[in-house]
């Protein structure tokens, strides 16, 4: 890990201090874009209930390339909520994604690379329908990867990077949270009479070996796809069992342009860690364990966007 952080800051400033020609200049986009939907019932005979939501994206990168060196940056920003007249106002979309490599030109279209990808959130989230129950917060958790290892373009439109040499860093920053073992931490230790001797930990380091595959490709006119998929496999893990478990994270967008200013987006979000747990319920509503579980998401939205 130490050797990798050498490696960045090598790549770093040598990418900055040679170079000089036309090629090793700054390319610097992005999009940001507010989606809305709404749904209005009054004496409805079939039911519903009155709704509303909204989201909220940025998206910002900023690449440069000289005959020897790659060094690609991208933010991805992103914040939802929906208002009912039952529930009230409810997170859908909470995401803080900064992911930075840079790549020294080996190979057409391999580069050894340093990757560094940092994930968290802005606001609490909450264990619906139990508004009172904070499961989440700002920093708990995130997660941070620093690695170092190959990346391959084969085509245009798709990216592939693989590392065995990976640390792997949960944070759980909320004291309660880690107490709690939450997202995979080692938990609080209480005596019998449920006094606190050992605090919660608030950072699992990880190492292993970690893929990511990358999609940025026009299906057709007017349809763009942007997939991620990333996996981790920790070869550390203090139960021996729990090392052959792989850690998938794989985010799919379509965004559809209508016209310069207005689109239609869907958003697919997947997510397996088996040291993330969450309730299963039985009938009557009622928590009967706490078990690793695929998590899915999708969000499908219509509204505004400009790119810059």
């Amino acid at each position: 890990l130490v050797a990798a952080n050498i490696l960045m800051f090598i790549l770093l400033y040598t990418a900055n201090s040679q170079d000089t020609d036309t090629v090793n200049t700054w390319q610097v986009g992005g999009v940001a874009a507010l989606n809305v939907s709404q749904a209005a019932f009054s004496n409805w005979a079939k039911g519903g209930e009155s709704s509303y939501a909204t989201t909220g994206m940025f998206n910002i990168f900023a690449d440069r390339n000289s005959e020897h060196f790659a060094w690609e940056n991208k933010l991805d920003l992103g914040y939802g909520v929906m208002f009912t007249e039952q529930n009230g106002s409810r997170k859908t979309d909470d995401k803080i994604d900064l992911n930075s490599k840079i790549g020294y030109k080996w190979y057409e279209n391999l580069n050894v690379t340093a990757l560094m990808n940092f994930k968290s959130q802005f606001d609490d989230g909450y264990e619906y329908p139990n508004d009172s129950v904070v499961v989440s917060k700002f920093m708990s958790p995130a997660d941070l990867i620093i690695s170092l290892g190959l990346d391959w373009n084969p085509l245009p439109w798709l990216t592939l990077y693989f590392s065995p040499t990976t640390g792997k860093f949960i944070f759980v920053m909320d004291q309660t949270l880690a107490d709690s073992g939450a997202y995979g931490v080692t938990p609080a230790v209480f005596d019998e009479n449920g006094v606190l001797v050992t605090p919660g930990e608030n950072i699992d380091p990880q190492f292993g070996w970690y893929a990511t595959i990358g999609t940025k490709k026009d299906l057709m006119e007017n349809i763009q796809l942007q997939s991620k998929l990333d996996l981790f496999q920790n070869y550390t893990d203090d139960n021996a069992d729990n090392r052959m478990n792989i850690d998938v994270n794989w985010e799919s967008t379509i965004v559809m342009k209508v016209n310069s200013l207005i689109s239609a987006n869907l958003f697919v979000h997947l997510i397996y860690d088996h040291d993330i747990l969450t309730p299963i319920y039985n009938d009557a509503g009622e928590v009967i364990k706490n078990a690793p579980r695929t998590q899915f998401k999708e969000v499908l939205g219509i509204g505004f966007s400009v790119k810059f």
